[in-house]
C-alpha cells in the first residue's frame, strides 16, 4: 500500500537541451511584495557599460523559504566535501566595473 502512495506523489521533470546547458550569473537581485519574491539573475561583464537580466524566477513565500534551506543544505554538503568557501568582503559592486579604454 505504501509503494502505491509513493508512485501517486513521482513527478515526471522533464530537462529540454537548451535549458540543460543553463545559464551563468555572478549577481542576482532579489526584491519582494507580500505576495512574491522576484529572483532575477544578471551576468556582469567587466568593462561592459550595462548587464541584462539572463533570467527571473517568481516564488511565492513559501517556497522561497524551502529554496534558502534547500541551497543551506547543499551548501553544507558541498562544504563538507571541498571544504569551507571563504568569506568574502562585503562590497558594493559597481554596474560598470572593470578596466575603462582611453583614448
Amino acid at each position: 500500500m505504501k509503494k502505491d502512495k509513493a508512485k501517486e506523489n513521482n513527478i515526471n521533470i522533464e530537462l529540454d537541451e537548451s535549458i540543460a546547458q543553463g545559464l551563468y550569473s555572478n549577481l542576482v537581485i532579489v526584491n519582494h511584495s507580500p505576495t512574491e519574491f522576484v529572483l532575477d539573475f544578471i551576468n556582469v561583464m567587466p568593462g561592459a557599460p550595462k548587464a541584462k537580466v539572463r533570467s527571473r524566477i517568481i516564488l511565492t513565500p513559501d517556497h522561497t523559504k524551502k529554496f534558502i534551506n534547500a541551497l543551506g543544505e547543499n551548501l553544507n554538503k558541498y562544504e563538507k566535501s571541498f571544504g569551507k568557501i571563504k568569506n568574502f568582503q562585503k562590497e558594493v559592486i559597481p554596474i560598470s566595473f572593470g578596466p575603462k579604454g582611453e583614448a
